[in-house]
């Protein structure tokens, strides 16, 4: 779990840094910690995608919510992040889910609307110190 959290704070830090507030970078570390990353182990799936030991993508399944998808950023654009919705997706879909569902990120923008999730109305998210996260609620659609 160790590595894991690692790779996700080190790809927080890098990819989320001057795009969301201070406050709103810290909150993104506390969702992902080590506790959070053990507890969506134990409620559903994380899988993770290894390329000649370090740990490149994760992402997790827990009932029909996908979260904690990260790819390290000099990893991005390489089919990682595309490889881990689609084994989510399928996961989803052997479970009978009709619909996954997700959290959008401002610098992921852009990868869900490619992988055609509609995005509901932005939100805002007061992380103290007058600093905003926001994002917005998306939703796939399963089909077989």
């Amino acid at each position: 779990m160790c590595s894991l959290h690692r790779m996700i704070c080190d790809t927080i830090n890098v990819s989320y840094s001057g795009v969301y507030p201070v406050r709103a970078v810290q909150f993104f570390k506390e969702y992902h910690s080590e506790k959070r990353i053990m507890e969506r182990s134990q409620a559903g799936e994380v899988l993770v995608i290894e390329r000649g030991g370090p740990i490149v993508a994760t992402g997790a399944l827990v009932g029909n919510e996908i979260m904690g998808v990260f790819v390290k950023p000099e990893n991005q654009g390489q089919g990682y992040g595309k490889t881990i919705m689609n084994e989510l997706e399928s996961k989803a879909k052997g479970k009978g889910l009709s619909e996954v569902r997700l959290s959008v990120s401002l610098p992921s923008r852009n990868f869900y609307e490619h992988l055609e999730y509609e995005l509901l109305a932005e939100c805002s998210l007061d992380v103290g110190e007058g600093q905003h996260l926001d994002y917005w609620p998306g939703r796939k659609a399963l089909t077989s």
